[in-house]
Formats: C-alpha cells, sequence, structure tokens
C-alpha cells in the first residue's frame, strides 16, 4: 500500500540533482506509463494499498503533500498547518482560499471534515482507518480544521499527507457507504476522464488546481498490467514511455543506465516484503513455536539470488535500512537458516510435525517463483507441508482481512518517511496486516514514539519493538528494494516520480 536521519540523505541521493526542464514541444499525446500495481477502488475510504494510493496523489488532493527529496510534509490543500499547544493532541490547518474539484464545486472545510469523518464511519476492512487510529475528531470555524486526537500523535501530520487523507467532494461521495463506479471528484493536479479497471486510466491536468504543485504537467495514460511479463513485453513493443514497477527482476538485473535511448531512475524508497502469520486461535501458526521454526528456516539469501537476481537485499527487521531505528532483530535471533534448530523449537513445544499451512500470495516482480523457493526451504526440512496459493489482488485482500490464509507474503510501500510507517499499520493492535498479532509492549512503545516530535532520537524504542516482533514472530521480514523507474530518451523528470514519500508524481513527467 506501502515509508529520517540518514533517510533524508538518501531521498537526497534518490531525487536530487538537476533534472531536464520540459520543452516547448507541442505533441500532447498523452505519455504512456505502465505498472504491475493495482487500484483496489477508487474511493479513499476503501483502499490502504500503494496501487491506489499512487492514483489517489495524482486526483486527489490532501491538506498536506511532500516535494520530491524532502521528509517534512507541506502545504498542500492547506495554506498553513500545526500542532497547537505542546501535548501534540491538537492539530489545526487552514485552508487555501478559492479552492475547486475538477468538477468545478468549492473546495470547502465542509469538505474535509467530510472526508475524514466517512473514513471512520464505513471502516471498510481494506479501508485506511489503521493509519489515522489516533484521531477522536475533527471540528471547523471559518476556513479551519480542527483535529482533535485521542492521545499524542507526532507523526499525524504525516498521516494527513497520504491518500489515507484524500479530499472528496461531500455532495458526490456518499457519507456511510464506499462510492461504486468509474467516476472520481477530487481537486488534485489531474482530473480522471476515463477509467478502465485493470486496463487503463486517463488522466488530463486539472486547471482548478491550487496547492504545492506549480505545473500541473502533460496528459498521461496509465496502463495497468497483470504480471511482469505482460509489463516487459509492451516496453519491448515501444508501447511505453515510462515504466514504474515492476519488471521481472532478471531484467532489471541486466539494465544498463548508459544504455543508449534509455532512461533510468533508482531511489532508496523503502519497499518492502514480508511473510505474515494469521494468528487468529485455531489456526496452524497460533503456536508461537510454529512461527519461530519458519523463522529459523527462511532463507533469505537464497531469494535475493535465485528469485530476484540480486534486485533485493535480504531483510532482517521489520523497519528498513535508511530509516531510524532500522535493526537486524532477525539476523541477531536466527543467524542463518537452521532446520535442526527449527526442528528442536517444534520438539520442545511438543508441536506435531510435519506442519501443514496455506501460503497465499499475489502480485509483485516474482511472486510465483518466491513463493515456490519458500515452499521447497520449509518442505525439505520435514517439518512442514505447505498448500501456496495466487489469487487475484482484491480476492488476496479481501481474504487475509478475513483470515482465509494461514500465512501470506505481503509487500509494503513506506506510507511516508518515518519508521512509524512499519511499525504501527503492521503489528499495533487492528494492523491493517489483519494478522490478529497484538502485543501491549509493542503498543506502549508505538505510542510513546508518537509522543516524540524529535523523530530522529527515536531509535531506542524503535528497536524495542523489533526486537520483540523478533521473539513473536507475527511476520518474517524477507527482502527491501530500491524503486526503479524506466523512461525513453525522450522523457524528462522520471527521477522524481517516486522518492519514497508514498507519492507517484506524474506531473513532473514531460516530453522532451
Amino acid at each position: 500500500m506501502r515509508t529520517a536521519g540518514a533517510w533524508l540523505a538518501l531521498l537526497a541521493a534518490g531525487a536530487g540533482g538537476c533534472g531536464l526542464l520540459p520543452g516547448d514541444d507541442e505533441d500532447d499525446r498523452p505519455l504512456r506509463v505502465g505498472t504491475t500495481d493495482t487500484v483496489s477502488a477508487l474511493d479513499p475510504a476503501g483502499a490502504y494499498d500503494a496501487g491506489s494510493w499512487a492514483l489517489y496523489g495524482n486526483v486527489f488532493q490532501s491538506l498536506l503533500t511532500f516535494t520530491p527529496g524532502s521528509n517534512a510534509p507541506v502545504p498542500d490543500a492547506a495554506r498553513s498547518c500545526g500542532f497547537q499547544g505542546e501535548d501534540l493532541r491538537t492539530y489545526a490547518c487552514t485552508l487555501r482560499p478559492d479552492l475547486k474539484f475538477a468538477n468545478g464545486d468549492p473546495l470547502t472545510v465542509k469538505d474535509v471534515k467530510f472526508s475524514f469523518d466517512r473514513i471512520v464511519r464505513i471502516n471498510s476492512p481494506q479501508g485506511p482507518g489503521p493509519l489515522i487510529d489516533t484521531l477522536r475528531s475533527v471540528e471547523t470555524s471559518g476556513d479551519r480544521v480542527v483535529f482533535r486526537l485521542k492521545v499524542p500523535d507526532a507523526t499525524f501530520p504525516f498521516k494527513i499527507a497520504t491518500g489515507a487523507a484524500s479530499i472528496v467532494d461531500s455532495s458526490r461521495y456518499p457519507a456511510d457507504r464506499l462510492r461504486t463506479g468509474t467516476g472520481v471528484d477530487g481537486s488534485g493536479p489531474y482530473a480522471l476522464t476515463s477509467y478502465r479497471a485493470g486496463e487503463s486510466a486517463d488522466l488530463e491536468p486539472n486547471t482548478h488546481y491550487r496547492g504545492a504543485v506549480k505545473e500541473t504537467g502533460h496528459p498521461v495514460t496509465v496502463r495497468y498490467f497483470r504480471d511482469p511479463a505482460g509489463l516487459s513485453r509492451a516496453w519491448h513493443d515501444k508501447d511505453l514511455d515510462v515504466v514504474s514497477r515492476q519488471m521481472p527482476p532478471g531484467e532489471l538485473a541486466g539494465l544498463n543506465p548508459s544504455d543508449s535511448g534509455i532512461r533510468m531512475s533508482a531511489n532508496a524508497a523503502a519497499n518492502t516484503r514480508f511473510l505474515v502469520f494469521n494468528l487468529r486461535p485455531g489456526a496452524p501458526a497460533k503456536p508461537v513455536a510454529v512461527r519461530r521454526a519458519v523463522a529459523a528456516v527462511v532463507d533469505r539469501q537464497a531469494l535475493a539470488r535465485d528469485v530476484h537476481q540480486r534486485t533485493v537485499e535480504p531483510l532482517y527487521s521489520l523497519i528498513p535500512q535508511g530509516l531510524t531505528g532500522h535493526a537486524t532483530s532477525f539476523f541477531d535471533t536466527y543467524p542463518a537458516p537452521d532446520a535442526e534448530r527449527a526442528r528442536g523449537i517444534l520438539q520442545e513445544a511438543g508441536i506435531t510435525t510435519p506442519v501443514h499451512f496455506t501460503l497465499a500470495y499475489s502480485q509483485g516482480g516474482a511472486t510465483d517463483q518466491e513463493a515456490a523457493l519458500l515452499k521447497r526451504q520449509l518442505e525439505a526440512t520435514g517439518l512442514f507441508r505447505v498448500e501456496t496459493r495466487k489469487a487475484e489482488w482484491k480476492e488476496f485482500q479481501q481474504g487475509y482481512a478475513r483470515g482465509a490464509y494461514d500465512a501470506y507474503c505481503v509487500s509494503w510501500v513506506a506510507d511516508f518517511p518515518d519508521p512509524d510507517t512499519f511499525t504501527t499499520p503492521l503489528v499495533g493492535t487492528d494492523n491493517a496486516l489483519h494478522s490478529g498479532y497484538s502485543d501491549p509492549r509493542v503498543d506502549q512503545l508505538i505510542r510513546r514514539t508518537q509522543q516524540n516530535d524529535q523523530r530522529s532520537r527515536l531509535a531506542t524504542d524503535f528497536r524495542a519493538i523489533q526486537k520483540i516482533v523478533a521473539e513473536d514472530v507475527p511476520l518474517v521480514p524477507l527482502w527491501q528494494k530500491k524503486d526503479y523507474v524506466l523512461s525513453t530518451s525522450s522523457v524528462s523528470g522520471t527521477q522524481y516520480v517516486s522518492d519514497g514519500t508514498g507519492i507517484w508524481r506524474l506531473w513532473r513527467l514531460a516530453r522532451i
């Protein structure tokens, strides 16, 4: 769906520098952008995933946003925002004047309050509710919006700069249910003029837009592909101008930035992958010994080498490299694949072997091969029998939300550049993974980190969270990777499209 000290330096390396300026080209053909991301819902109250939010950042507006190379949110629909008092429990924003939706309707504080209230009221299992769990109420007065929080939350400004805070037209969206159909009424840099689920989205610059983006860009057609192979074929057939997530690993590994006619941009975005367990009563992985045994067997090095062609790096922690508090807690606890240790863990707990469970997965760069290798690794010990199950994205989301799978592989892209995006939604109580995991020690540490606005000073608390997670093993970190964007040499701005802030800046693309 998916993410501070060192993070700023990484962002600067990935997105900084002087890019080519758009030329005076009079060619108004839409730029063709390809991706394997999936839009699970056009209604922001019904989606918490990277593919949906990538589109939202272009057609909806939030009070705050992130500019390229910065890890601090700046005003977008808001003219200014800030905490009131020192207790971090009241946050207020003043709206820009004369805002309008793409359809011409005025955007007011009523629409802002309506947008947040309906997320809470609808409470969609696939919605962004877990991200704004500290919100108590929203009040309005004149051109001001005031957020009252249940507990101190220094991360709240980050959260309202994401797709969770997309402002919708209160006259066009139902207050108590998700909107259906293929229409969107937002106030972002683009207007959605046509949408075909799973196929394409046509975007035109929104002439009514007023906000942080200074130029609303070139017309864009986003094409959605079911798998990396289809995306690769379209790229080689010259049916695309830009590719953003996910080309086949082997092809990425063979790319050379100096290749003629191709531009390649790589940034330090925190794209991660986890094996998540269903901890509901009666599930095979409910006993912690089963989860620890799996963690003792998984060979991340083999996944990175044999499946992903070294385009990913093994991940041994909840919080990836580049963010405050990154640790190697899983490496410290399970330093190498060890079948005998796993056997001892299960025997000591009295677990009958082999342990049978289903492993579900959906989209990704090499998901079939990854699931197959995990199955081989686990079954080679004689301790497990694994049934792999692939599902379409929406079916997959609904399945793990209701506990249909014993374990499932999920990719997680940072929502904003702060380690909280890898703690609250992944291992907090009522987390977005619907794993059933809850630990009062983790919740207490999460709340403590949210009470401190000096984010770079929280490494100790975030490492403590990761140590507990390595003991409880509600999930097993697998890998992290950079975000690659490819384009033809006739397109500029690709270095700004994605930089780890969770925003897909299609408006920065232009023909040279």
